[in-house]
């Protein structure tokens, strides 16, 4: 296993960290969570060289953080740090964010929480977050040694990032970032802009969710005819931790088969690592992927809101994901959400406002009109 140094805090962290929130249920279905399969998962990573293991409040119906706090005793804490979360919406003062505190070190079975992280904030988060205190509370919390390290987890667009980042004293910064995420999100800006303040970064969705541990045929082609073999997921792991700034990349395990693969992969991969050739052929395989794109939607919104509620960037985004990354759009949470909330294209009554709104001038409505059929099946 290969360990980098977490920025300022100077500490060593393993390149490889475990994330809690993708477990297999129990087989008999009785429960969200198989307790034995994970807690023999998460040991077996740490056996292996993990040091880092990330889980949060909400994740697998609040149970994660039980089965790790299981998985942790018999000696493992001691040879791990922990991260974890405070969602917003659980929290609306101090008495509350004390009381959450309590109740995850419980759950944890531990007397602290190394990096204790602000939930998925952006800017709105963020200042709510602040008129509740919770800056203080990080404070308190640190110096009365129950947390070590001030942190915030981040989806939301770049500008928020960086006013985010400026705005407090933090420790550490999760962000999602991959090879298509280049310009999303925090994006390389984000990254490169912690690394320059010495705010270790931890990276999440380093693999889209899984969505780029599987290639569609024509950028496996160009992964085929590359003189060195590697599977999408090496290849995806090895081009985040070529970048220096990244501290930890944290992926989710479902297998042993997994783990172990895991393990080979973070014992070979260091900043720097890749060639000219390997960076270039990362930036073919990204624009291999773009090229699957259905329709050039930018997700500008200007478009919405739409007179019937139908969520056009939302249908548009699920279709070029299912197109860019070969997956079934039945089964894509977005797209459930906008059914479930009646937001689909079957409400389209072909007004023409969103195509009069659009400044890329698409053919919005016959375009979402193939995207529903082509997602509904």
């Amino acid at each position: 296993m290969k360990y980098r140094t977490m920025g300022k805090l100077g500490i060593e962290a393993s390149a490889f960290g475990l994330g809690c929130m993708r477990f297999n249920g129990a087989a008999s279905g009785d429960s969200v969570i198989d307790e034995a399969k994970a807690i023999s998962l998460i040991r077996r990573a740490i056996d292996g060289g993990v040091t880092y293991l990330d889980t949060a409040y909400v994740y697998l119906s609040r149970t994660s953080e039980i089965v790790l706090g299981k998985a942790l005793q018999d000696g493992y804490r001691e040879k791990v740090t922990i991260a974890t979360k405070m969602p917003s919406e659980a929290v609306h003062d101090r008495a509350s964010m004390e009381a959450l505190l309590s109740e995850e070190l419980g759950k944890l079975q531990t007397d602290h929480i190394d990096f204790y992280l602000m939930h998925g904030i952006n800017k709105e988060k963020w200042e709510y977050f602040k008129s509740i205190g919770a800056p203080q509370f990080f404070d308190d919390m640190k110096k009365a040694g129950k947390i070590r390290y001030k942190c915030f987890s981040f989806h939301g667009p770049y500008d928020e990032f960086e006013y985010i980042l400026n705005d407090y004293d933090w420790d550490m910064v999760q962000i999602q970032y991959n090879f298509m995420d280049i310009n999303n999100q925090a994006g390389t800006k984000g990254l490169e802009l912690a690394g320059k303040k010495g705010i270790p970064v931890v990276i999440m969705e380093g693999l889209l969710g899984g969505r780029l541990s599987k290639a569609p045929s024509n950028v496996q082609a160009l992964y085929d005819a590359f003189p060195v073999k590697r599977s999408p997921v090496e290849w995806a792991f090895r081009w985040l931790c070529n970048h220096p700034e990244v501290s930890v990349v944290l992926s989710g395990c479902n297998e042993e088969s997994q783990i172990d693969d895991n393990l080979r992969i973070f014992d070979t991969v260091e900043s720097g690592i890749m060639s000219e050739e390997e960076l270039k052929l990362m930036d073919n395989v990204r624009e291999a992927y773009i090229s699957r794109t259905k329709i050039g939607c930018t997700g500008c919104r200007y478009c919405m809101p739409c007179p019937n509620g139908v969520n056009i960037p939302g249908i548009f985004s699920a279709w070029n994901n299912a197109s860019l990354y070969d997956t079934d759009p039945r089964n894509d949470w977005n797209i459930r959400q906008i059914r479930e909330k009646n937001h689909g294209a079957d409400h389209c009554i072909g007004c023409g406002a969103c195509e009069a709104a659009c400044p890329q001038h698409l053919n919005i409505i016959e375009s979402l009109q193939t995207a529903w059929q082509e997602m509904n099946g």
